[in-house]
């Protein structure tokens, strides 16, 4: 769906006009005109602000799309931190050769530290 028949349809499911909405936007009821109408589109802020009043999220405004799950977090990728309050990816559990493999270097730079440390 258009950005402009989205906006039209959204609008009207709110009850509200033109005039409504270009005075909640601080535009001219002529903008809001123009985006319906597909010969205009409005500024990042403005869409930013239009998709507040309207309640829906930019994907769904610009692109007419819906969320699929919402706010959901995936718990087995990710996992809640307390210390810093934020959802982080899920790390595997690392063997011995995985760690080999990503680490090598650490492991010859430590076989160096401790050769010049004996010899």
């Amino acid at each position: 769906m258009k950005f402009a028949e989205q906006l039209k349809k959204l609008r009207s499911e709110l009850h509200l006009s033109q005039d409504d909405l270009a005075s909640q936007l601080f535009v001219s009821r002529q903008a809001v005109s123009k985006w319906e109408n597909g010969d205009g589109t409005p500024d990042l802020k403005t869409l930013v602000k239009l998709a507040e009043i309207l309640h829906v999220s930019l994907d769904t405004l610009v692109l007419g799309t819906k969320p699929a799950t919402g706010d959901h977090i995936d718990s087995s990728v990710f996992v809640y931190n307390p210390t810093t309050g934020l959802y982080e990816r899920r790390r595997g559990v690392m063997n011995f050769w995985n760690f080999l493999a990503q680490y090598w270097w650490t492991v010859i730079a430590l076989v160096a530290t401790i050769g010049a440390f004996f010899f």
